[in-house]
C-alpha cells in the first residue's frame, strides 16, 4: 500500500538499525510519546532491532488512557440518565470506571452510540431534538479542532440539546511533568508528529532548553520510529538539546494555524487530572465561557466531583515511563482486556494492550 509499504521496508530499516548502532556509545533512556508509537514499536519489534544501550520506555501520549476516573464515572451517570443518548468514540466504552464501564450502562439500557466523529454526534442532536445528546470529548490536540468545530456548529444553528463532556489534555504539559520528576530517567523523546501536525513545535523550544533534552517530531511507521531514535542518540551523543522534525511530510513549525486558532477560539487551558499521575497544571483544555452552554458537566451538575483511583492498577508508572507493563505484578493475570485494571489494557493505543496483544509469547522476530 502506499505510503505504508515503503516505511516498513526491512532492509532499510536494518540499515537505520545499524546507524544507531554505530553512533551509540554509551546508554541513553528515549521515551516516545504517542501510544500510537508504542503500538508500532511492540508490533514490529522495532526495539529488538537496536542495540542493548538503548532502552525505549513508553510516555502518558494515549489520550483514553490518562482520562481520570472521575470523568469515566461522570460518562456513566451521564449515559444512565433517561431520555440522554450518550456518543463515544469506541474504545471508550470498555475503560473502567468505579463501578463499570459505558459498556455495562449500555447493557443496562442506556442508550450508548458509538460515533466516528463529534459532528456524527451532532447530527444524533438534530434528529432527536427532544433528547439531550451528550458527546465524550476525549483526545490530545490532535482531536479538538473536531471537537470545537461541532460546538461552533452547534451554536450556530442553535442546536441547544448538544453538549461535550470534555476531557481534552495537552502533550508539553506531561511531558514537562515527567520531566521535572524527582525519579525522571527519560533523556530524550520522540515527540507525536499528529500533535504537532496541528500545533506546530515551537513550544517544545523552551522545554528542550530548559531541561537538556532532545526532543524529535516523529512520525508512526517502523522507519518514521527508527530514524527518530536516530536523530535523538546523535544529539545525545554530540551533547546537543534541539527540536528537530523527523516527520516533515506532515509536520510544519507552526502546525496547522486554522486548526489552533479554532481551539483557542471555543477552548481555554485548564489545570486537568492525569489517570494515574495526578493533576498536572494547564494541562487540559475546557470550554471557554462564550460556550459555556455546551458543558455536560454544567448542564447535569456534575462539575467538581473527585474521586480516588485504585492502587492496585500501576499504568500510572507505565505511563511515565518508570515501568513497562511485564514488569506490573498484575500484568496478564489480574488484569487482561477482559478484566483490565486500568485504561492501558483495552485503549486500541494502550501501552499494556500493546504488550498483551503482541508480546505474551516471545516474539517471533523483529523485521
Amino acid at each position: 500500500m502506499r505510503f505504508i509499504h515503503e516505511y516498513r521496508d526491512a532492509r532499510a530499516a536494518r540499515r537505520l538499525a545499524a546507524a544507531i548502532a554505530r553512533t551509540t556509545t554509551c546508554p541513553w533512556t528515549i521515551m516516545e510519546v504517542c501510544g500510537g508509537q508504542t503500538h508500532t514499536i511492540v508490533k514490529f519489534g522495532v526495539d529488538e532491532l537496536l542495540p542493548p544501550q538503548i532502552t525505549l520506555v513508553h510516555g502518558p501520549g494515549c489520550p483514553v488512557c490518562v482520562t481520570p476516573l472521575e470523568l469515566i464515572d461522570k460518562a456513566v451517570e451521564i449515559a444512565s440518565i433517561p431520555g440522554v443518548i450518550f456518543c463515544s468514540f469506541g474504545d471508550m466504552l470498555r475503560v473502567p470506571g468505579t463501578h463499570g464501564d459505558l459498556l455495562a450502562a449500555r447493557a443496562r439500557g442506556a442508550d450508548v452510540r458509538v460515533v466516528y466523529s463529534p459532528l456524527d454526534a451532532l447530527a444524533v442532536a438534530r434528529a432527536h431534538p427532544r433528547r439531550q445528546v451528550v458527546f465524550f470529548a476525549v483526545g490530545f490536540e490532535t482531536t479538538a479542532p473536531a471537537n470545537a468545530l461541532a460546538v461552533v456548529q452547534a451554536q450556530r444553528q442553535g442546536v441547544r440539546n448538544f453538549s461535550l463532556l470534555v476531557a481534552h489534555v495537552l502533550v508539553p504539559p506531561a511531558m514537562e511533568a515527567i520531566l521535572a520528576s524527582p525519579g525522571n530517567r527519560v533523556q530524550g523523546f520522540l515527540a507525536a508528529g499528529h500533535v504537532c501536525t496541528v500545533m506546530g513545535y515551537e513550544e517544545y523550544r523552551p522545554l528542550a532548553a530548559r531541561y537538556g533534552v532532545p526532543i524529535v517530531v516523529t512520525g508512526f511507521e517502523p522507519l518514521d520510529i527508527l530514524q527518530g531514535v536516530y536523530m535523538c542518540v546523535r544529539q545525545l551523543e554530540e551533547g546537543r538539546a534541539e527540536v528537530e522534525n523527523q516527520y516533515v511530510r506532515s509536520v510544519r513549525p507552526q502546525g496547522n494555524r486554522a486548526a489552533r486558532e479554532l481551539i483557542a477560539q471555543v477552548f481555554c487551558v485548564v489545570p486537568r487530572r492525569w489517570r494515574g499521575i495526578g493533576e498536572i497544571p494547564k494541562s487540559g483544555l475546557g470550554l471557554q465561557p462564550a460556550y459555556a452552554d455546551f458543558d455536560a458537566e454544567r448542564r447535569f451538575g456534575l462539575a467538581g466531583r473527585g474521586v480516588e483511583e485504585s492502587t492496585e492498577c500501576r499504568s500510572g508508572l507505565v505511563l511515565q515511563g518508570v515501568l513497562k507493563p511485564p514488569q506490573c505484578p498484575a500484568f496478564g493475570t489480574r488484569c487482561t482486556p477482559e478484566h483490565p485494571l486500568g485504561a492501558t489494557m483495552v485503549s486500541s493505543e494502550g501501552a499494556c494492550a500493546a504488550y498483551y496483544r503482541y508480546r505474551r509469547v516471545p516474539a517471533q522476530g523483529a523485521l
